[in-house]
């Protein structure tokens, strides 16, 4: 297997749960599972820990990381809040040409997953994560993007909860974002991008945060 494939391998481990969350991370054992040698193993979980997947302890190795507790889940998206319907007004306002039509190419790109799992899911995480940057993009705000991109929240926020219906509202969803940027509507685009950052949390995201331990898991 190849570096990256190592790395997609142990990813879709710790995103099915079969590496539990908060579970001790044997190096060995995962290359004798992948059938490699232990040095593309390190590489990904330093990978991994970059992503905050992994968690490395001195002298003890790593563990995965503890799904998102109640509070952490509302802390991410009170900081999404903040700044992603500012960006998705603004994209309105701002996109050129090129920039609708990498939105509407973006939109097209994805669709509704088959199965439950995440090697069916992570296209669409993979598009969650690219369309939300593009819209930061397209607002022009470098620094706005930037932040976004340094929470990885969609790793996290598919790793606590994913499911066909899910994919099936996050699309509707981003369907009428990218419609109020293409019909330059800056008020519509900031009630349709805090609208799916209000569903996503309130509505899918949270009740599954406190079945998994709510307020006291972190």
């Amino acid at each position: 297997m190849l570096a990256d494939d190592v790395h997609e391998a142990i990813k879709a481990l710790i995103m099915d749960h079969v590496l539990e969350p908060g579970a001790r991370v044997s190096i060995d054992g995962l290359a004798r599972q992948l059938g490699v040698s232990p040095t593309p193993v390190r590489e990904a979980l330093a990978r991994l820990e970059s992503a905050e997947l992994v968690v490395k302890e001195p002298l003890r190795g790593y563990r995965t990381s503890p799904l998102l507790s109640r509070e952490q889940l509302d802390d991410l998206y009170q900081f999404r809040l903040l700044i992603e319907p500012w960006a998705a007004a603004r994209a309105a306002e701002h996109a050129d040409a090129e920039g609708r039509e990498r939105l509407e190419a973006e939109m097209r790109s994805c669709a509704t997953p088959a199965s439950d799992t995440y090697d069916s899911y992570k296209a669409l995480a993979a598009h969650d994560t690219r369309f939300h940057v593009l819209v930061a993009e397209l607002a022009g705000s470098a620094q706005v993007r930037r932040a976004f991109e340094r929470t990885h929240c969609h790793l996290h926020v598919f790793r606590l909860h994913y499911d066909r219906g899910l994919g099936e509202r996050t699309l509707a969803e981003h369907r009428r974002i990218t419609r109020a940027v293409l019909d330059r509507d800056p008020v519509a685009a900031e009630a349709a991008m805090r609208g799916h950052l209000e569903a996503a949390c309130y509505e899918r995201l949270r009740p599954v945060s406190e079945e998994a331990g709510g307020p006291t898991q972190g």
